[in-house]
């Protein structure tokens, strides 16, 4: 009998400890803001069943062929900084909540980052010089943390393919200082020439992915746009033998919201809030129960809660709209 029991409990051990390494990645994009953060901004994010947050500092560059990054400047937003990065993570460890530490640069006049593009041997190393020293502050600082994923670069195509051989030896050094699991953003048309997907952890897409050009598909149809994508994901994922991480992902709450999903553009009324709960719910049936899925982080999440989002908004965030509800669903599951 006593051993009947020991077995009994080993079985109820097992099968916990295999639902939790089988706990996707069900993370929000935490938008860095001018104040420090508490409890009251943290609260929502628990209440929407997230695990994980993605906290993003951030480096500028003035132009899109300017080679300084710019970064933990006085000028700075605080959530944008080191300080701020510290302070937003370890309120959200001190609920359990798991980290991605995310640089982003922006440049100047909100230009695509995927452009940026050296017109000389002499500006790449600048800016190769400049980003290493951006990126591995914020590695440092991961490792510091114990945050579980560092991303080490967000959206910039033509930096990758136009310096592989720096990349490579980025990668290594990034290995030197910080030792949890690394991933890179790529752009939804990006992830497939990424060369370094196997030094890496997790295949990381920003996954704006057009679905289709209705006005407001239903589930059935935006999953039939995922079709295709799905295929080459899948592709990729089997070639470089890593799971694949979103590493942003959602939908505005507009009509023809699966047209250009990576459109952020400010317009006016358009608001569709069924469009976004019907792609939020697609994309989920349509990856969250593949096992070489780690899960994803929706875009975006911003700290005043109760003043951001609402039924008059057409923006991506879910905050206060019927997606919020469901996303606390899916969540949960």
């Amino acid at each position: 009998m006593k051993t009947k029991k020991i077995l009994f409990l080993l079985l109820i051990v097992l099968n916990f400890s295999c639902k939790s390494q089988n706990k996707k990645i069900n993370g929000v994009s935490f938008v860095a803001s001018r104040d420090s953060i508490s409890d009251q901004h943290i609260n929502p994010v628990l209440k929407a069943q997230s695990n994980y947050v993605a906290l993003m500092p951030f480096g500028f560059i003035r132009q899109l062929s300017s080679p300084e990054v710019n970064h933990n400047t006085s000028r700075q937003w605080f959530g944008e900084t080191k300080n701020g990065l510290l302070q937003y993570a370890k309120r959200f460890q001190k609920e359990k909540v798991h980290l991605m530490v995310k640089p982003h640069i922006w440049i100047g006049r909100g230009q695509f980052t995927g452009s940026v593009k050296m017109d000389s041997e002499e500006n790449w190393k600048i800016l190769e010089d400049s980003y290493r020293d951006f990126i591995l502050i914020y590695a440092k600082a991961a490792e510091d943390l114990n945050a579980e994923i560092f991303c080490i670069g967000t959206e910039l195509e033509q930096f990758v393919i136009n310096r592989p051989a720096y990349w490579q030896k980025l990668i290594k050094e990034i290995r030197e200082v910080y030792k949890g699991k690394l991933t890179y953003a790529a752009n939804w048309d990006e992830f497939k020439r990424v060369p370094f997907w196997k030094d890496l952890d997790f295949i990381g897409i920003d996954a704006y992915f057009p679905l289709s050009d209705k006005k407001s598909p239903t589930i059935a149809e935006y999953e039939l746009g995922w079709k295709t994508h799905k295929e080459e994901i899948i592709k990729v994922q089997k070639e470089a033998n890593r799971p694949i991480l979103f590493t942003e992902f959602g939908y505005r709450s507009v009509d023809f919201n699966g047209k250009e999903p990576w459109d952020s553009n400010r317009i006016e009324g358009a608001i569709n809030l069924q469009a976004q709960t019907d792609a939020l719910q697609a994309i989920y049936n349509q990856f969250w129960k593949e096992e070489w899925f780690a899960g994803g982080f929706i875009w975006k999440w911003f700290h005043r809660h109760d003043k951001v989002g609402g039924e008059k908004n057409n923006r991506f965030t879910p905050q206060n709209k019927p997606a919020e509800k469901l996303l606390r669903k899916l969540y949960g599951l």
